[in-house]
């Protein structure tokens, strides 16, 4: 089967150019900080492909969720070549809390991805 592969993940940043996404991962332990260094590996490798064997839900519209042992990242896929990472964060409860997703989605619509 022939993928494309994913030439870019554009992780969510601020005005001034902090990248909230790698700071988030950068803060976690070793074990949870090098399984989403993975999955981003893994993206970039396998493409949309990779999508298939992540544990991923659609959460609202076009923005879903990865999910990795305690941890979420929220995303848009932009296109076939494009994956947006909007938001990280740490599961509290058994679904994506409202805090959590509002954020995510805020950050969707200002990037026009919504």
């Amino acid at each position: 089967m022939m993928y494309r592969r994913v030439k870019k993940i554009a992780d969510y940043k601020t005005k001034g150019g902090k990248n909230l996404i790698m700071e988030y991962i950068d803060s976690l332990p070793d074990d949870q900080k090098l399984e989403l260094y993975d999955i981003r590996s893994e993206i970039r490798r396998s493409g949309m492909d990779a999508f298939e064997k992540l544990a991923t839900r659609q959460l609202v519209g076009k923005l879903w969720e990865i999910k990795a042992s305690q941890n979420r990242v929220m995303y848009v896929i932009v296109n076939n070549d494009v994956v947006a990472f909007l938001h990280a964060c740490k599961k509290q409860k058994g679904k994506a809390e409202k805090k959590e997703l509002d954020k995510a989605l805020k950050r969707a619509k200002r990037e026009g991805l919504m």
